[in-house]
């Protein structure tokens, strides 16, 4: 193989996107790892024969809480190692990461929690950040070459943003998480769709809310493909999906050189 394509896409709940089409839109094979956010599932709760089938090997790490958060990975390519969680029980018990090897990367899929439904939420995220970045420091001494994508429920800049003024209040852009962004790319971390796009406007997320606004394309950029300084070079290409319209985000793509 000479590259390695990614996807990490948040689903809003396996299910309801497998009503809107996703096994047809997996059988086109998009990518060889899928990673997937809030699933909202147990993996009995679908029939996970489908994802076999159509040539994937399916890994889930579901929360405790029936309906709520959780990953899953479907991938064309058989991991030597999976491990759930990160030991913090806390995130675990809710389902927040799932890690696979392939070779000497480690690719990490994480639901990053939202705070949007109040304080005690809003500072649950902050201890899980401040926990998560100091668990991946550790994590770089064994495992040097990371591949962390998922939904980190941060809009990092301006740019990421349709409308930065209006939302300097609300949870996802407020200062001390796009400040938790910056100290995290400061640690040798790379956003690769930057790497190969520069442009503004470029968005993962659109509220539900407002059916409208994502035909006006006023969203977040808030799912992300992040590689390790040490894979920078390797990034061939990233993308954002808009148009694959089984959730109210979409899938965000990296294209990974292989050595």
């Amino acid at each position: 193989m000479s590259t390695l394509r990614i996807i990490s896409y948040n689903v809003n709940g396996i299910r309801a996107a497998i009503n809107k089409g996703f096994i047809e839109w997996l059988k086109t094979k998009p990518a060889d790892i899928i990673c997937i956010q809030e699933t909202k599932a147990q993996r009995d709760d679908v029939d996970h024969k489908q994802f076999a089938a159509i040539g994937y090997h399916d890994y889930w790490y579901s929360a405790q809480k029936k309906g709520y958060s959780g990953v899953a990975v479907f991938s064309t390519i058989q991991p030597e190692h999976v491990e759930y969680g990160t030991g913090h029980k806390n995130s675990d018990d809710e389902g927040r990461v799932i890690q696979l090897d392939f070779g000497d990367l480690r690719v990490i899929n994480a639901y990053f929690p939202s705070g949007t439904s109040g304080d005690e939420r809003q500072n649950f995220k902050y201890g899980w950040l401040a926990e998560f970045h100091q668990y991946l420091e550790k994590l770089k001494k064994k495992r040097p070459k990371l591949i962390l994508c998922g939904d980190y429920n941060i809009a990092h800049r301006e740019i990421d943003i349709h409308d930065p003024k209006g939302n300097k209040k609300s949870s996802g852009f407020l200062p001390d998480e796009r400040a938790w962004m910056d100290s995290f790319l400061q640690k040798d971390w790379i956003d690769s769709f930057r790497v190969i796009h520069a442009e503004a406007h470029r968005y993962s997320w659109w509220s539900q809310r407002f059916p409208s606004v994502r035909l006006q394309n006023k969203g977040w950029r808030i799912d992300y493909i992040n590689v390790t300084g040490n894979l920078s070079k390797r990034v061939i290409d990233a993308e954002i999906y808009p148009d694959i319209r089984h959730s109210d985000h979409c899938p965000v793509y990296l294209e990974l050189k292989m050595d």
